[in-house]
């Protein structure tokens, strides 16, 4: 490898090094420590490949003399003799080959995007129909109700470090009952600080407003843009959860098709 590409060698992992440093300043888990491990056996690998030897020399030819009667000769030999410089050496490119991999961006894993999106929001309060349930009314939990799979991973995320509250409007108590059924289910009380005392039903739409207020969570994440837009005043961060993409009423409520849209989990 030519000293050119070795200096640059150096410089990226330089910054690639910082980069992994300042992570981990901010989150120190097994993963982090896998990954300076995973570099640090990286950077032997590379380096035992510059070290190692380029294979044994090609001996040049002897060059002829050429004599007036022999140009024609001379000429065709000269276009046969393979050049010592056709190509870089095949243990180069494996090598350039190595460090464009490892040097490909590494997307963060979900429990930190989740954190990055709350920043340090610690109390989560969230409806349930159409966030967390495939159901989106109170007469369709009278029949059943099912966790959405793909909200499920972000929800089990939250419930990590955040206190996580859910609550919904229902019909009847064997509404109530399906609706813990299907958590239990789900695994969400196995995770994290999720109890089933912190599922919060009322009668009434607004019921949802009385019981945010009270708990004065960091982020509050609801469907209905009446009672995201009641709330604004009063909480810190709201996520809007709705099919269609609506203007931002205030600055502090993000909109999102989806919950798992919006922890880039999708």
């Amino acid at each position: 490898m030519a000293d050119d590409d070795f200096l640059q060698l150096l410089k990226r992992i330089g910054a690639f090094l910082t980069l992994k440093i300042s992570n981990l300043s901010q989150t120190l888990d097994s993963r982090c420590a896998g990954a300076i491990a995973g570099l640090a056996f990286a950077i032997v690998f590379i380096w035992k490949i510059m070290r190692s030897p380029s294979g044994p020399q090609r001996r040049h030819p002897k060059q002829q003399a050429v004599t007036p009667g022999s140009s024609g000769v001379s000429s065709h030999f000269s276009e046969n003799v393979p050049s010592s410089e056709v190509s870089p050496p095949s243990e180069n490119s494996n090598a350039q080959n190595v460090i464009d991999e490892f040097f490909q961006p590494v997307k963060p894993a979900l429990g930190q995007i989740v954190r990055q999106r709350l920043g340090e929001g610690r109390k989560v309060t969230c409806r349930l129909l159409g966030v967390i349930l495939e159901e989106t009314s109170p007469e369709e939990l009278q029949k059943q109700a099912t966790v959405r799979s793909s909200a499920l991973e972000v929800l089990l995320e939250i419930t990590k470090f955040c206190d996580l509250y859910l609550m919904e409007r229902v019909l009847d108590d064997e509404s109530e009952k399906k609706v813990l059924l299907a958590l239990e289910d789900a695994g969400v009380f196995t995770s994290g600080g999720m109890v089933k005392d912190k599922v919060l039903f009322c009668s009434i739409e607004n019921g949802r407003t009385s019981f945010v207020r009270q708990l004065e969570p960091d982020w509050h994440i609801d469907t209905n843009p009446e009672i995201v837009f009641q709330l604004a005043r009063f909480i810190k961060y709201e996520l809007h959860v709705t099919p269609t993409k609506s203007e931002r009423t205030a600055i502090n409520v993000f909109s999102s098709t989806s919950l798992e849209q919006f922890f880039g989990a999708a």
